[in-house]
């Protein structure tokens, strides 16, 4: 009896495979239409390419039309010019420790060029003017990278491709600090005080 039983379970055994390969071999039994829908993972990836094209090209929009809220703008320089600012600040409130001990009292003046040194001076014009463009590009600030360029008009991106460098806009509190009232003009550092110079762009030139 066992050995019946064994006989058995062999001959199902090998009897699988047998019958698997049979059904594989199977021909249609009716008519046989192409698949019409469109694969669902394609319509995926098309969705998702579709929205971060979109998203994408908003994105660069937002990067080449961005200036700042507080951008200062200047007008062109109706001569060339030259003044001393004195950067000496005067406080306007008591500076305490946070004891509550003042260590500087309001009406306390001083110059922080009595204790430092800039490493980098600046250069501003409107990147709208093609005549300022055209005078950066020639002058020596243009390869002079202490000189940190600054717009007072004008969209920074276009003008990093074009020049090659970093750009930076113009914002009221350092047009305040350093004085700066016309484009072109440059702001660098002499003994204790900053010399700002105003060129005059003739326009075509």
């Amino acid at each position: 009896m066992k050995y019946k039983l064994l006989s058995f379970c062999i001959f199902i055994f090998l009897a699988i495979p047998v019958g698997a390969q049979a059904i594989t071999e199977l021909e249609p039994a009716g008519p046989v239409y192409a698949i019409v829908e469109p694969d669902v993972r394609n319509e995926i990836k098309q969705e998702v390419a579709q929205r971060w094209k979109q998203q994408k090209d908003k994105y660069q929009e937002k990067i080449h039309s961005y200036q700042p809220k507080n951008l200062q703008q200047l007008p062109r320089a109706e001569s060339d010019r030259s003044f001393s600012v004195d950067m000496t600040y005067t406080l306007d409130r008591d500076l305490t420790d946070r004891d509550g001990k003042v260590l500087y009292p309001k009406g306390y003046r001083f110059n922080p060029l009595d204790y430092m040194s800039l490493s980098i001076g600046l250069v501003v014009i409107d990147g709208s003017d093609p005549d300022q463009i055209k005078w950066f590009k020639e002058s020596p600030y243009s390869s002079n990278h202490r000189m940190k360029l600054l717009l007072s008009g004008g969209y920074a991106q276009s003008l990093v491709t074009d020049l090659k460098r970093a750009v930076y806009y113009l914002e009221k509190e350092v047009a305040d600090r350093f004085q700066l009232a016309a484009v072109p003009c440059a702001a660098v550092q002499q003994d204790k005080h900053i010399q700002v110079t105003e060129f005059l762009v003739q326009e075509g030139e």
